[in-house]
């Protein structure tokens, strides 16, 4: 408690850490809250599981504390799940205060998300692309008092295909208000806004040679690649067997091949909770808190999952695809060896995928070394595996799996033209919309459902 406040932080967000079993700050934690404190903007860049949230989160309820009103602090994040992790940590630490906080993410009622931005919550935490929905549908509510806006995996956001959205955000907010950005991967572009922002901000960045942590062990398994399937049933059965408490999160490259996974581990007997952006994200969340809650101890996820979630029971990352990006790598196995626990990290990989691996070992200076597998065991259940991956993607076809996604693009295209129309409608002043526009709001909590 004593540390925290040593930091600059009152005694009762010192009390609330002490509650949350966070007894003394981490790195980013020591060196990031007292320049927030003091005002200034920040650029920090420090490995998946040091604590980057509380390190913006606490420093910004400190604020609101001694100013409260809302909108204080506006909050980006790349993902859905990342957002609702995030409320859920100012949340927490902001209980003493009663702190209201809201999410505004896709997948979920947009009319209720209108409303709720109009009740003046202290703290809003949005994905791009709803919020600035949101701020070109002419809602009743406004962004020009935040005092706080924090981009967390800001290299995602800057780098990713967020510009347009953002581009919306920044418009309405008021120019001189405190930024922060937070990320676990030093990137060019945000080595370049360091360069050129106008307001020179406070700079830290976690020196490493190795850009994981020392806690994570990183292991490969080279294979066949007809043999991945088997290979990968046969180490999950294996690693439960011997470590019946512990969690895993299987990454995968496609929201079908998610899919099939989860069919086939169904299959020979294994309760799986599914994550992909094809599922409606009431559902997306359920699988995600029957995952934290132990549950469902295994967890099949696109990369939708490989950012900032923070699941102490995780011991075991697999990539069951090997990442064509480095960084996207380092923030899959990232989801394991948190906060100074170990945890160990294993990628699949063929023939096809040895230049990646090499990629992967230079950019995070580090060699992977080899799990060790029982190659007999595989083949006695290859053919068994085999045979349910055929009939899982018979089931998925028979489903019109690619068809819905077809759909889902069309959706998403016809919401853009939709979203248009509403734009022009706010650029002439939000006169009276007409049937048209009518229809079109009408519409909105139907769209969300479906």
């Amino acid at each position: 408690m004593t540390a925290f406040m040593e930091l600059g932080l009152n005694d009762w967000l010192a009390r609330q850490c002490s509650t949350m079993g966070l007894n003394k700050p981490t790195e980013i934690q020591r060196n990031c809250i007292p320049p927030i404190l003091k005002g200034e903007d920040l650029i920090a860049c420090a490995k998946t599981g040091s604590g980057k949230t509380a390190a913006f989160a606490l420093p910004v309820l400190q604020k609101l504390s001694e100013d409260p009103y809302g909108i204080f602090a506006l909050v980006l994040t790349p993902t859905r799940e990342l957002a609702f992790q995030i409320a859920e940590q100012f949340s927490v630490l902001g209980k003493p205060l009663g702190v209201r906080v809201i999410v505004i993410t896709g997948g979920l009622d947009m009319l209720q998300q209108g409303v709720d931005l109009t009740v003046k919550p202290h703290i809003v935490i949005s994905t791009p692309g709803r919020l600035a929905d949101h701020i070109e549908s002419c809602t009743n509510f406004n962004l020009k008092r935040i005092k706080f806006l924090v981009l967390d995996e800001a290299d995602r956001l800057l780098e990713d295909n967020f510009g347009s959205q953002l581009e919306v955000i920044f418009k309405v907010l008021p120019q001189k208000r405190q930024t922060v950005l937070v990320s676990a991967t030093m990137t060019e572009t945000l080595n370049h806004l360091q360069e050129i922002t106008m307001n020179k901000p406070f700079f830290w960045q976690q020196e490493a040679s190795v850009a994981t942590v020392e806690e994570l062990t990183q292991t490969y398994v080279l294979m066949a690649a007809d043999m991945k399937d088997a290979y990968l049933v046969h180490i999950v059965q294996s690693f439960t067997e011997e470590h019946p408490h512990s969690s895993i999160i299987i990454f995968t490259s496609t929201c079908k091949y998610t899919q099939i996974l989860g069919m086939i581990f169904g299959d020979v007997g294994f309760e799986v909770a599914v994550l992909h952006s094809m599922i409606p994200q009431r559902q997306r969340l359920s699988a995600l808190n029957k995952f934290k809650s132990n549950e469902v101890k295994i967890l099949l996820a696109t990369d939708v999952a490989s950012r900032g979630l923070d699941i102490p029971t995780v011991d075991l990352v697999i990539n069951h695809n090997v990442p064509n990006r480095p960084k996207d790598y380092v923030h899959r196995v990232g989801r394991t060896a948190r906060a100074g626990r170990g945890g160990v990290s294993l990628t699949l990989v063929t023939q096809f995928d040895v230049k990646l691996v090499h990629a992967i070992e230079a950019y995070i200076n580090a060699k992977l070394t080899e799990y060790k597998t029982n190659e007999k065991a595989v083949i006695d259940i290859l053919s068994e595996v085999a045979v349910t991956r055929r009939e899982a993607e018979i089931k998925l076809d028979e489903q019109d799996f690619g068809e819905k996604k077809a759909i889902i693009k069309r959706k998403h295209l016809q919401e853009s033209k939709d979203q248009e129309i509403l734009q022009k409608s706010r650029k002439l002043g939000c006169k009276k919309m007409n049937s048209r526009q009518k229809s079109l709001k009408k519409t909105w909590k139907k769209k969300q459902k479906d």
